[in-house]
């Protein structure tokens, strides 16, 4: 689940405390740019700032989406058994293992005692609770069926952080294979490959070729080990800090990955399932189409859908039919798109969202299936042939050498 943040600013968390209009005491935690941006944002909101402080990064677990899932499936059960909400608080946060997560919610129990909606609060904490979270919450809240919402919240998050799980695992195989590989052969190329040079010079012939290329990059990483680790590393560390505050990196990153062949698909699968996932969840909870779209871009953890949402938002608003929007955008299948149709015109556009997502989801696990027990035998052959072509480079001179003999 994403959050709305600025592109290409560099933003803080603020803790604050302060007065409403009548006078209570309030606090919360706010992510911006400055502390200036934090006082007009809160004089905005009617709150009058006594004091802003810059949180300071602690050492210790850091509360992950997975944490806040938990957190109100836990909520959404007790709220269902009849527990009242602040008693609710005390029991999930006595219960879990992370400091943080229990600070938090003590904060958020302590502004819904002072009188705060349930909405209210959570929208103190972006960093945790995002828009989707909050307006769904507030949803909830209205209508009187907060339990109902919360259950439906905390089935979608476990949903999306599944998604997630699957689409990291099936990446993290290869990704890891291949770092195993480079260490390997690094260590052959710096301490093996060297050992081997001083014999073959004792033989005072020419070497093959392949012998002469292996020992070329051998003494390569032996005079720039330190430039070829530290330049990997490095560049490494700058591309994922692009990646992660350059809006324009991310972009052609989401585009290039969608087109990466096998993986991209997945990708796609699991952006197309996160997208109807979370359309359904707003929409089934009240949530009006116009609205329910600013959430919706976002969750899906593309920049490609997310854009696509803002043209099918603009469209819709001006009164084109979500079916047509979405043809317009150009990225999704055709079979979102006739379920969708068909939801419009039955009046339960949820509920096909909803079975759309289901069938993407099922799709994702049958691939990462399929891609683990097709990756197997291509690393195991593309470190077969990289260490046996190292290894067959080094012994063409002794095999030489015997047929002389």
């Amino acid at each position: 689940m994403a959050t709305a943040v600025s592109r290409g600013v560099k933003e803080f968390v603020f803790e604050w405390e302060g007065k409403d209009r009548n006078g209570k005491q309030v606090r919360g935690e706010t992510r911006a740019a400055g502390e200036n941006q934090v006082q007009a944002s809160l004089r905005r909101q009617g709150v009058f700032p006594t004091k802003i402080k810059k949180r300071r990064m602690r050492g210790g677990k850091s509360i992950k989406p997975k944490d806040i899932a938990i957190f109100t499936r836990q909520l959404a059960t007790m709220m269902k058994a009849g527990v009242p909400l602040l008693q609710a608080f005390d029991i999930v946060g006595r219960g879990n293992a992370n400091a943080s997560v229990t600070k938090l919610l003590n904060d958020v129990r302590m502004d819904v005692e002072t009188g705060s909606s349930l909405s209210a609060a959570f929208r103190k904490f972006p960093l945790h609770f995002d828009s989707l979270y909050c307006n769904l919450v507030e949803a909830g809240e209205a209508a009187g069926i907060l339990e109902a919402l919360l259950d439906r919240l905390a089935t979608y998050m476990e949903k999306t952080e599944a998604i997630k799980s699957k689409i990291k695992s099936a990446l993290m195989y290869p990704i890891s294979v291949i770092v195993v590989a480079f260490i390997v052969v690094s260590v052959i190329m710096i301490f093996v490959i060297p050992a081997f040079k001083e014999v073959f010079s004792s033989f005072g012939a020419d070497l093959p070729a392949p012998t002469l290329l292996v020992i070329a990059i051998s003494e390569f990483f032996v005079s720039y080990w330190w430039l070829i680790f530290g330049g990997i590393g490095g560049g490494l560390y700058f591309f994922m800090q692009a990646w992660k505050r350059n809006e324009r990196v991310q972009q052609v990153m989401d585009r290039l990955l969608l087109k990466a062949p096998v993986f991209g698909v997945l990708i796609e699968k699991s952006c197309i399932a996160r997208w109807t996932r979370t359309l359904a969840t707003m929409f089934a909870a009240g949530v009006p189409l116009v609205e329910a779209l600013d959430s919706v871009g976002g969750a899906s953890g593309n920049s490609v859908y997310a854009d696509a949402t803002e043209r099918i938002q603009q469209e819709v608003s001006v009164g084109t039919s979500l079916t047509a929007a979405m043809t317009n955008a150009k990225v999704f299948p055709s079979m979102v798109l006739q379920m969708c149709a068909i939801g419009e015109e039955s009046g339960s556009i949820d509920h096909m969202l909803g079975k759309a997502a289901d069938f993407y989801e099922e799709e994702v696990d049958d691939m990462v299936a399929g891609l683990s027990s097709l990756m197997e035998p291509i690393i195991i052959v593309f470190l077969g042939g990289l260490i046996g072509g190292i290894v067959i480079a080094m012994y063409l001179p002794i095999f030489k050498l015997g047929q002389v003999v």
